[in-house]
C-alpha cells in the first residue's frame, strides 16, 4: 500500500488547496471562511518555482489567518534531500498570527511527491511548544525524523506515520508527558526503513503513566506486530482503553492468540486488526471471543501478501514501508 491522495479532511474540516493565484492581501475573493476548511499550503516537491515559506507568506497576507483552526503542511520543495526546518521556523514565527490554531499536519506528501520513507524530517516538537493551544498534531515521513520528550498540557491526538520510526521518536514520544491526550496512533514500520525500535521502548505508553486521558491507541504498521500483541496482552493501559488498532503490520496466528490468552478485550468498542496474516481457524476464534460482546473487529487482510523463497524462508510485509 502506498499513500496516493492527499488528506480529504483534517481536524474535523474538509481539506482545502491554498490557490497558487492568490497573490496577497485583497487578493482573497472566493475564498471561504477562513475557520470553515483546514488550510493545505504546498509546493511542487520536485524543481519548484516557489519556495514553501513564499507560499505560506501569500496565505498569512490573504487570510485573516487569526480565525483559521487548522493548517495542513504539503510538500516543500526536494522533500527528499531538505528537511522542514525552514517550514517549521515559518510557522512558530507566525504564532502569533494563528491564535485559534488547534490542529496542525505536516508533511502531507503522496508517493508520488516523495515515497514516505523519502520525506526528509527533523525535530517537529518545536511546533508544539510554539503552539500551546494545539489539540492535534500529525507527521508523516520518518527519515531523520527527531521527537525529543516533550509535555503539552492541551494535546488530544498524535498521529506518527512512517514506514520506520527511528527509536529515539519512538522513545521521545514514549517519555513525553501529554496529559489531554486521548488517541496516539503510530506508524511504527520496518527496520529495513530506519524502524529500529523494540517492544521495551513502548513500556512507558503500554504503562500508561504518562498518558492518563488514552482511550484509543494505535501501534500499527510493525515487522514485529507479534511482539507488540503479546505485550500489550498484560499490559495496564489497555484496560482503559475504547479502541485498539495493531493493524498494518506482520500480524500472525501468534500474536492474536497472545492477545486473546491476556487480560479481557471484551470491553474494547474497535480492535483493528486489518492487514494481517491470520488463518481462518484464528479469524473464527476471534470473532467467537470478542463480537458476542460488541467488539467490532476488523480482520480484513488488505492486500497483506508474504512471499516463499522456496527454501523454506516465508517474507511478510507491512502494509506501508516505502
Amino acid at each position: 500500500m502506498t499513500i496516493g491522495n492527499h488528506l480529504p479532511d483534517f481536524h474535523g474540516l474538509p481539506v482545502l488547496d491554498f490557490p497558487d493565484s492568490v497573490k496577497g492581501e485583497g487578493d482573497a475573493a472566493g475564498l471561504p471562511a477562513p475557520e470553515s476548511v483546514a488550510w493545505r499550503v504546498a509546493v511542487d516537491s520536485y524543481d519548484s518555482d516557489e519556495e514553501w515559506e513564499d507560499a505560506f507568506a501569500r496565505f498569512l497576507a490573504a487570510v485573516d489567518t487569526t480565525r483559521v483552526r487548522a493548517l495542513v503542511v504539503g510538500a516543500w520543495s526536494n522533500v527528499y534531500d531538505t528537511g522542514p526546518e525552514a517550514v517549521i521556523e515559518a510557522i512558530v514565527a507566525a504564532r502569533d498570527r494563528l491564535p485559534a490554531l488547534r490542529g496542525l499536519f505536516l508533511a502531507d506528501i503522496t508517493f508520488e511527491e516523495s515515497e514516505i520513507s523519502w520525506i526528509t524530517q527533523g525535530t517537529v516538537t518545536p511546533l508544539l511548544d510554539a503552539f500551546p493551544e494545539l489539540e492535534e498534531f500529525a507527521v508523516r515521513g520518518g527519515n531523520q525524523l527527531e521527537f525529543p520528550a516533550t509535555r503539552h498540557e492541551r494535546l488530544r491526538r498524535l498521529t506518527i506515520e512512517t514506514g520506520g520510526m527511528p527509536v529515539a521518536a519512538v522513545r521521545g514520544v514514549a517519555a513525553s508527558d501529554l496529559p489531554a491526550l486521548t488517541h496516539l496512533d503510530l506508524w511504527l514500520g520496518t527496520s529495513a526503513y530506519g524502524g529500529d525500535a523494540e517492544v521495551g521502548d513502548l513500556a512507558p505508553i503500554l504503562a500508561g503513566t504518562r498518558l492518563p486521558a488514552l482511550t484509543h491507541l494505535a501501534l500499527r504498521d510493525s515487522e514485529i506486530q507479534d511482539e507488540i500483541c503479546a505485550a500489550l496482552a498484560s499490559a495496564p493501559v489497555v484496560a482503559r482503553l475504547d479502541a485498539l488498532d495493531v493493524s498494518m503490520g506482520v500480524l500472525t496466528d501468534d500474536g492474536a492468540a497472545a492477545l486473546l490468552t491476556g487480560q479481557p478485550l471484551t470491553h474494547l468498542r474497535t480492535l483493528d486488526m486489518h492487514h494481517n496474516y491470520l488463518s481462518e481457524a484464528m479469524r473464527a476464534r476471534l470473532r467467537e471471543s470478542l463480537e458476542p460482546a460488541g467488539v467490532s473487529l476488523d480482520l480484513s487482510d488488505d492486500g497483506a501478501d508474504s512471499h516463499d523463497d522456496g527454501d523454506g524462508t516465508v517474507w511478510r510485509y507491512v502494509a506501508v514501508g516505502e
